[in-house]
Order: C-alpha cells, then structure tokens, then sequence
C-alpha cells in the first residue's frame, strides 16, 4: 500500500511528523516514524481541559478521565475485555492525563499490538459508559487526590494564587476542581459534557514508532471513520480575563513546615512569539547553580528551593517564581529579594554568558523530548494542546534567535507591578 487513504487528507509537515485530516468527521492525525525499538506510542488529545468547565462542574474533564477507564460498549468488565486487562496482558503502559487546555488518553506497547490500542480509543470516543455506580465510585478516588493536594503546602498556595490572579478566566480553578463540585456534580452533567467534547472532531491522534504508515492510516480510517462529527459546533470558550488594574495578594495560614513566597505575573498565550524570551529569562532567574536567584538565595541560606515556573497554554497563563525559606528571612523580605532580580533585568537587561548558557539548557532539554515514542507524544500533547502541534517541532530554532534584547523587552512588559499576584504560604505557629 503506497497511497494514503481515500478518506485522508495531508495537512502539513514538520519536523518530521505528518498531519493528516479525516474529510468525514475532522479527525486529526498526526504520524511519525521511528524504527529505534520495536513500540509504539498511541495517544488520544481531546481539546478540552478544566478551561471549558464552568461553576457546578469544575473537575468535570479529570473525573470523566476516571469514569472513561470504566467500560466501554466493546470493552468493559462484564464482557472480560476490561480496558486495563486487554492492554496489560501483551505488557502496555496505559495512562491519561487531564490538564488545562487538554486531556489525553495514551498506550506504549509492542508494534504489533497497536491495533488494540486503536479499537480501544476508538470505543470509549462515543461508547464510554458514564455510569452513575462509577462516578460515585470513582469520586471518593478523586476526592483522595483533592484532599493530597489540599495537604501539600505548595499546592495550596499555587491554587490560591491562580484563583486570586485570575477573576474571569477559568483558569481560575485548578484541574481537580472544587470539592463541592468534585462531591455533588450530578452524573447527566457529566454525560452533557461529554456529548459536547468528546468527538473526533475535537482530538488529536498522534502515533509516534514503529509503524507503516500507509497501514496504520487504513486501521484509523477503519475504527474511527465510522465515527460521525459532532452534530453541533463545538463550543468556543470565549471569556477573557479582564486588564488587572493593580497588584493582588493572598496568604494561605494553615499547617506546613515552611514559608513560601509566590509571584506571579500575567504572561501571553502559548502561540505568541514572546514565549521564547520568557522561557529564557526564567531559566536565567531560576535554572540551576549558576542562575540568579539560585545564587542570591539558595548559596546565602536564604532559601531550601526556588523554581520558576513559564508553561505556556492556550490561553494568558503566569510567570510564577516560588521560593521555599530556609532561613530567618520574612515573606516580605524575601519578596523584595526576588523584585530586585526583576528589576535588574528590567534596567540592565541580561550578559551574553547568561544567555547562552540558557540556550544550552534548553538545546539538552529538547533533545531529551525526542526520546523514545512517549516522551515525543507527551510534549506533541502539550503544544496541541497550546494551539499549534509545530511549537514541538519549532521550539528549538525560534528560542535561538532570541537576543538579550528581546528579554529585557519582554521583562519590561510583563513583568509589571499591576499585572502581578503575590502570594504567602504562612505555617501555623501552633501545628
């Protein structure tokens, strides 16, 4: 077989991955060969994360990640052809993950077992059960995670800073969703939500390994093309957070070991051409022994850990560093420890030596991201998820044409007082 499928359309190439489209029902393929071992990963992105839930059904998209591993029409325990147990038994690593923008349903198995992956996925598109048994069931799973979360010091406070920075936006709640949601959402509000978004039309399939290409188009074409689009638009989700008009603070008091300090700043959407510089000052602030703040304030005792944090997503996301006390510093001291290597930056801009050494830092990472089928598929999820699957492919060239000047503009941009959110992580004094 030498021709691509009837029902297939080539798109686009880049960097090695092909991009096809389904004509019938808008399924995106994305396909890319690699003959080093003898797997294959095979991942599902669907278009939709904790942005497109709302008040009443936060955590709708991460519990539904939990119920679609539940049974399907063709592969349920009833049947004996449990999810778990059909890919297990030839030795899968099966998975999801569940995220902003995003979530993400995924097998690595042998070559030749791909097409179970694919019958599998294909089933649980449109057949998931849904089942008000699972939900309860599979709530008290989820409500565990909630309250692990609500028990790690730094989650609280990332979680607090993210709802204080953002008053719109739903990125406002995390992920995981509110408890009250998590506890109450009915199970015909989850089934609403997943007759909206989970559709072909809605997802990215990506195969990443050792596979013909040609064959493996045919097998999708076979297990998803009988699947029809969704028989409505898939609903946009068109709020936008409104200009911050000054700086917000929040603390968290409650039991943990040490303070914590967070500041965050509203940065661009994932497809702007300012990411680049971004991701660059944040490994100069905060990447390693030789960064800024690693130097002021882990070498001096200060601090036990300090991280800066830069993802980009689909939407305005934050620029947020963390700083874990160590010593006898204050929150406050230590905030304005962290506004001066801002300001720095901002005045005089960053050396030479700095930024190589950043471009470095990210040359290694990026090369690590071409590592075996799952570690591609995984950081192709995240830049599908940002809008654009050729940010995975383009990232490296576009941060080397970066310059010092582009960071100390972009500093100067975002990195601004009315824009920021601060927060503490206060410890009790008496737990």
């Amino acid at each position: 077989m030498t021709d691509i499928p009837n029902n297939f359309i080539q798109i686009k190439e880049s960097g090695g991955i092909v991009e096809y489209r389904h004509k019938t029902n808008g399924l995106t393929i994305l396909l890319l060969e690699n003959r080093s071992a003898p797997v294959v990963t095979f991942m599902v992105t669907y278009r939709v994360g904790s942005r497109n839930e709302a008040i009443g059904h936060t955590g709708a998209t991460h519990l539904l990640e939990h119920l679609m591993f539940k049974g399907s029409e063709q592969f349920n325990k009833e049947g004996g052809t449990a999810i778990w147990n059909v890919l297990q038994d030839v030795g899968a690593m099966i998975n999801a993950t569940t995220w902003f923008d995003r979530t993400n349903y995924f097998e690595l198995l042998p070559k030749e077992h791909l097409v179970r992956a694919v019958k599998i996925e294909a089933d649980r598109m449109r057949g998931a059960f849904i089942r008000d048994e699972d939900r309860q069931s599979e709530m008290t799973v989820v409500r565990n995670e909630f309250e692990r979360g609500e028990n790690d010091s730094w989650e609280a406070l990332d979680k607090n800073i993210w709802a204080t920075a953002y008053q719109a936006h739903p990125y406002h709640h995390s992920t995981i969703g509110w408890r009250s949601d998590i506890e109450n959402v009915p199970t015909d509000r989850l089934k609403e939500f997943y007759d909206t978004f989970y559709w072909p039309n809605n997802a990215t399939v990506s195969v990443i390994g050792d596979f013909e290409k040609y064959a493996t188009l045919a097998l999708l074409d076979e297990q998803f093309g009988a699947i029809e689009k969704s028989p409505h638009e898939i609903p946009a989700m068109y709020t936008e957070e409104p200009l911050q008009e000054g700086p917000r603070r929040v603390v968290v008091r409650r039991a943990g070991e040490v303070p914590i300090v967070g500041i965050a700043h509203k940065m661009p959407a994932g497809t702007s051409d300012d990411i680049y510089a971004i991701q660059l000052m944040g490994r100069i602030l905060g990447q390693g022994k030789m960064s800024r703040f690693y130097r002021r304030f882990i070498d001096t005792g200060v601090a036990a850990d300090v991280s800066v944090w830069s993802h980009p997503l689909h939407d305005n996301g934050l620029f947020i560093t963390y700083l874990f006390i160590a010593g006898k510093e204050t929150c406050e001291e230590v905030e304005k420890g962290i506004l001066e290597e801002y300001n720095t930056i901002l005045q005089k801009g960053v050396s030479n030596e700095e930024l190589e050494r950043a471009k470095s830092q990210i040359s290694a990472e990026t090369a690590f991201t071409r590592d075996g089928t799952y570690s591609v598929a995984s950081n192709l999820n995240e830049a599908i998820a940002l809008g654009d699957w050729t940010f995975y492919t383009t990232f490296l060239e576009k941060i080397q044409n970066v310059t010092k000047e582009d960071i100390q503009n972009t500093a100067q941009t975002y990195l601004m007082e009315d824009q920021s959110t601060t927060g503490f992580f206060i410890p009790n004094a008496n737990d």
